[in-house]
């Protein structure tokens, strides 16, 4: 039995796997279930509505959009740099950020349908990785434009680099794909073997569980493993930053080599 519930679920087939006893046996219980002669003909045609709107495009992109919100919300609140945004440029940047990612991640889903099931579990982390390249840049958009903060070694303000900003993003985009693959690249290929043993065609509603708790599994580890890749106040050499800004430093501190900056989460 499958462990993902299909995009559009066929009524006309049985709930459980009918390859098992267990299965089959849910199966009869459920048709013989005397109580079923109480219901209305509205009651049964709203039961059948419900089932046939399960997971309907809008509400793929209805939570999607959510998800990506709440992304462009942690991207923002975590970004580097002091420069404000305006209204008009943080609307700019949170409707593209989410309108991107959210596209992305569609079409990258609508793969499932084509590819083999193993494949198919490796869309959505395909998916997540392509929303994360997407949010993160434009959701700071200003830090690429303006520039971010860079320092010496005691924290005294040099000016404000671009390139600095796109080494910390570069680093915040690495750090969050890496973070989101173990939870979504190791719990398929185990469910991917369990789903073939005798356990789960015996208890098909252990497979939730086991999905949830190997993903929590491994974000427990992942995430402040990776958050820990990237030193937060990141370095780069004077001689990668702009001419201009490299001038200048030359000039007020003719030994320094190295600039810091908080490359943000």
């Amino acid at each position: 039995m499958s462990g993902e519930l299909p995009p559009n679920i066929n009524i006309k087939e049985p709930r459980w796997d009918q390859s098992t006893f267990i299965g089959r046996a849910y199966h009869f219980f459920t048709v013989t279930d005397p109580r079923n002669i109480l219901l209305t003909n509205e009651q049964l045609e709203s039961a059948r509505k419900i089932v046939h709107d399960y997971r309907t495009t809008p509400a793929v992109l209805f939570w999607q959009w959510i998800n990506q919100s709440f992304n462009a919300v942690v991207n923002y609140t975590n970004r580097s740099g002091d420069a404000p945004l305006t209204v008009n440029e943080l609307g700019t940047a949170y409707v593209s950020a989410t309108t991107g990612a959210v596209a992305t991640a569609l079409g990258l889903n609508a793969l499932t349908k084509h590819v083999s099931p193993l494949i198919g579990r490796f869309v959505p982390f395909a998916a997540v990785a392509a929303a994360n390249c997407i949010n993160i840049p434009l959701m700071r958009q200003r830090e690429l434009k303006v520039g971010i903060p860079v320092t010496d070694e005691n924290g005294n303000r040099l000016g404000e680099s671009a390139n600095a900003a796109k080494q910390a993003i570069t680093q915040v985009v690495v750090s969050r794909i890496l973070m989101a693959a173990p939870g979504m690249a190791i719990p398929p290929f185990i469910m991917n073997t369990l789903e073939k043993k005798a356990f789960l065609k015996r208890f098909p509603w252990m497979n939730a569980p086991i999905q949830v708790g190997l993903v929590g599994f491994c974000l427990v580890f992942a995430t402040p493993l990776c958050c820990a890749l990237f030193p937060q106040k990141s370095s780069m050499s004077v001689t990668s930053l702009e001419a201009e800004l490299q001038a200048k430093i030359q000039e007020s501190h003719p030994e320094l080599r190295r600039v810091y900056f908080n490359k943000g989460l």
